[in-house]
């Protein structure tokens, strides 16, 4: 235990999570010694509370543009100025709980094995049953067990291959964590996801809404991360490439050979509603192991392929608004 209190610090991110910071941070405290708490604007005492933990604070100023990746910067930089012989620092967000037996089992994991660089588990949410949305959360976060080419907001990084590469990329709206990850695997490292329990998240989407801007999001910020990365990166290994391709063949595409063909008959409108039914069928498919049985599965299949339209639109936007200059970093979806 001496060993990971003195090689491994913590860089929690969040904003008003108020119970769920809570949970993260006693998960953590007594645990590990060097923990930083990054806070971007909170008004619940947030900041407080993980100053009563002695916990090391930060605050963003956010009259600057804020992003997830500024915040974890900004908590991995304090960290590293308290501690800079720290050999690990695990990244994990406010809205996480890590389980107890996860740090032990990353850190052995790092020190067996010098050539991997980055670390994960198996993230779950705490309620799945509470919301389809959650559910897909939770089977999304499923990610196959082996070497991965990124990691999720939760894992632990060798703190010399992290700065070596410059951190995450703060102009990134989404998607921060498989363009870092790329740029270590560029410079030699491996990326693992272990066959182990990491965290509980607490996604809390109830509601069709936030839903949506959480894609509109995602095809935004992926569209970003290609931007940046088309003109130094091979087309097959940029992160979300198949996602800004396949958002409006499903949307506008499928539109245009479902709608237009059913104006003049009814009956011509059928082929297009049995490709969406395929295609959704196809993707419950492959995620079925994933999932609690295959009901499950095909929910996923069918609101993957809603997914698509606001994806697209985050799409245009992000299109929009790179041509006046004026790409944004944060579109909050709850």
């Amino acid at each position: 235990m001496d060993q990971i209190q003195n090689n491994v610090g913590i860089v929690t991110i969040g904003r008003n999570e108020g119970e769920r910071l809570k949970r993260c941070l006693n998960s953590l405290s007594g645990k590990i010694a060097h923990m930083v708490y990054v806070d971007s604007g909170s008004t619940d005492g947030s900041g407080d509370f993980a100053r009563s933990l002695n916990v090391d604070v930060v605050e963003l100023d956010m009259t600057k543009p804020f992003s997830m990746a500024r915040g974890r910067n900004a908590g991995a930089k304090r960290l590293l100025e308290l501690q800079p012989e720290l050999k690990y620092i695990h990244f994990v967000d406010g809205d996480c709980e890590v389980v107890p037996e996860w740090i032990p089992t990353a850190f052995a994991y790092l020190e067996a094995h010098p050539d991997v660089w980055v670390v994960c588990g198996r993230r779950r949410e705490r309620f799945p049953e509470n919301s389809i949305y959650n559910m897909m959360c939770d089977i999304e976060w499923n990610s196959p067990v082996g070497e991965a080419k990124s990691c999720g907001g939760d894992a632990l990084m060798r703190a010399e291959a992290f700065q070596s590469v410059g951190g995450f990329e703060e102009a990134l709206i989404a998607g921060e964590e498989p363009e870092l990850c790329l740029r270590l695997r560029k410079a030699g490292g491996k990326i693992q996801r272990l066959d182990a329990e990491m965290t509980l998240h607490d996604a809390n989407i109830l509601q069709f809404k936030p839903w949506w801007k959480r894609n509109l999001r995602g095809g935004y910020g992926a569209s970003d991360v290609i931007e940046r990365l088309k003109s130094t990166t091979p087309r097959e290994e940029i992160p979300f490439f198949s996602l800004v391709k396949s958002a409006p063949v499903w949307s506008i595409g499928w539109l245009a050979v479902t709608v237009l063909p059913g104006l003049m008959h009814p009956l011509l409108c059928l082929p297009g509603l049995g490709l969406w039914g395929l295609q959704s069928f196809r993707i419950a498919k492959s995620v079925e192991s994933r999932a609690a049985g295959f009901k499950q599965a095909w929910i996923y299949g069918i609101f993957t392929l809603i997914g698509k339209w606001p994806q697209w639109l985050g799409i245009l936007k992000y299109r929009r608004d790179l041509k006046s200059g004026k790409v944004i970093t944060l579109i909050e979806y709850k």
